[in-house]
């Protein structure tokens, strides 16, 4: 009986991973477009609008500003109306918005627009993962997560060879070459936006391509991962954004979305500064996200096949502080040449999507029930705040500096604290420990499902 009921949910996982995965990655993608886009406008916006790095990085940091504040309630929101009419709701508002960029005639403009952009898209990220902790158990979430996260890297690829050649297309029709880039690639959110009300399924229960048997499957496999041993229980909001280990992961999520934000806002002006095209740009700065790819997907598996969560982190972020520190070995030292520069992108951006795809294994392995939803946006949230500081101190650097060399090393370093910042916790942090013999556990006991084909 039990081989039975065990066939019966791998058949179950299978089928709403081949279901979810894809489209939920077609979402994130659109987030990555919208946030990648305003990195390749900055080429020649900056000066229409009459930005400073600093006034542009304050732009960044406004857009995260709005996210933050309104994450929770939008993730609570969710899980009150459901994912498929929230998620709808998200990306329709947004998508305008990011149209409306095109607009912007200043500075104050650009700020608000940001501003009410970011407030329109907070809780997607968020939601996601807490809708997929819904459908799919921890011992295959690794890799779950890793291939519903690739739509950032590859969003990133194809965001910058589609942006160089319409950033081309200034003077067409009046408008500027950025202001073409805001409106052709917000209509893609429009459209996946309201496909997702007729797509998607709150829950396993409620999936009409699901049969009776595997509806239950997988609805058990979730509820039964509710009362694993060591994690928050609570209906009370508050207890969860007063528990160590959740703030920890706020306070790591912090550090590496500094960097996780720095790589595609500013990497096109980064690459700019070896007098290109904005077409070879576009090809140059879809390099590194592509084969960070690859990366996610290797550290995802091997996450999940050594069942082992913290050491996976931090060494993804040191190898992240390493391509940064070759960065800098060119924009400062002029070491190598410019391909010096490409490579420490690659390698830096491989390093810090490698870490992500693990990271948000963490949040379910600690927090369960109704603290779920708050307590997953709860770390989005603080992460957010990295969000905020680093366009705005990158912008600065860079402003003082007049180059990349001090904004990139400023990167290195946060990079390097993300990377020892959880393993000197672990002794301090029990859960975190549980955490990591529980994902052990899990594999072991469900090997099958992990590497069913």
């Amino acid at each position: 009986m039990s081989s039975a009921i065990d066939a019966v949910e791998e058949v179950a996982v299978r089928k709403a991973f081949r279901r979810l995965i894809g489209f939920l990655a077609l979402m994130m993608f659109c987030a990555v477009m919208d946030r990648v886009n305003v990195g390749f406008a900055a080429l020649s916006m900056n000066k229409d609008l009459g930005l400073s790095s600093f006034s542009f990085g304050l732009g960044a940091s406004l857009f995260s500003l709005g996210y933050m504040l309104f994450e929770i309630p939008s993730n609570l929101m969710l899980a009150r109306v459901g994912a498929r009419l929230w998620f709808m709701r998200i990306m329709v508002t947004w998508a305008l918005l990011s149209m409306a960029t095109s607009l912007a005639t200043g500075p104050m403009s650009f700020y608000v627009l940001r501003f009410l952009l970011g407030v329109a898209e907070a809780g997607l990220f968020p939601g996601i993962l807490f809708f997929l902790g819904c459908w799919f158990p921890g011992r295959v979430r690794a890799r779950t997560n890793a291939v519903f996260l690739i739509a950032m890297p590859l969003g990133q690829s194809l965001t910058a060879l589609l942006s160089g050649p319409i950033l081309e297309m200034n003077g067409l029709w009046g408008l500027h070459g950025w202001q073409w880039l805001f409106i052709l690639e917000g209509l893609p959110t429009l459209f996946i936006g309201i496909a997702a009300w007729f797509y998607l399924s709150d829950r396993p229960r409620e999936a009409r391509w699901l049969s009776p048997a595997e509806q239950e499957a997988l609805e058990n496999m979730v509820q039964r991962e509710k009362v694993t041993l060591g994690k928050l229980d609570t209906s009370n909001h508050l207890a969860v954004f007063g528990d160590r280990h959740v703030v920890a992961l706020g306070v790591l999520y912090a550090l590496i979305s500094i960097v996780l934000t720095g790589v595609p806002l500013w990497l096109p002006q980064i690459v700019r500064t070896l007098d290109l095209s904005y077409a070879v740009v576009g090809v140059l700065v879809a390099i590194p996200p592509l084969l960070g790819t690859l990366a996610m997907v290797f550290w995802g598996r091997s996450s999940d096949r050594k069942g082992e969560r913290i050491w996976h982190i931090a060494c993804a972020m040191l190898t992240c502080a390493v391509g940064w520190l070759l960065a800098v070995g060119y924009l400062y030292f002029g070491w190598g040449g410019p391909w010096l520069l490409i490579l420490g992108l690659v390698v830096a951006n491989a390093g810090v999507l490698g870490a992500i795809a693990v990271f948000w294994t963490l949040p379910a392995l600690i927090l369960s029930g109704t603290a779920a939803a708050s307590g997953i946006a709860f770390v989005s949230a603080v992460g957010n705040i990295g969000s905020i500081i680093g366009p705005i101190v990158f912008g600065h650097l860079r402003d003082i500096s007049q180059g990349f060399a001090g904004p990139s090393a400023f990167m290195m370093a946060i990079a390097a604290m993300a990377g020892i910042f959880l393993p000197a916790l672990v002794g301090v942090l029990p859960k975190l420990s549980q955490a990591r013999s529980k994902a052990d556990r899990d594999l072991q006991s469900c090997a099958p499902v992990a590497t069913k084909r």
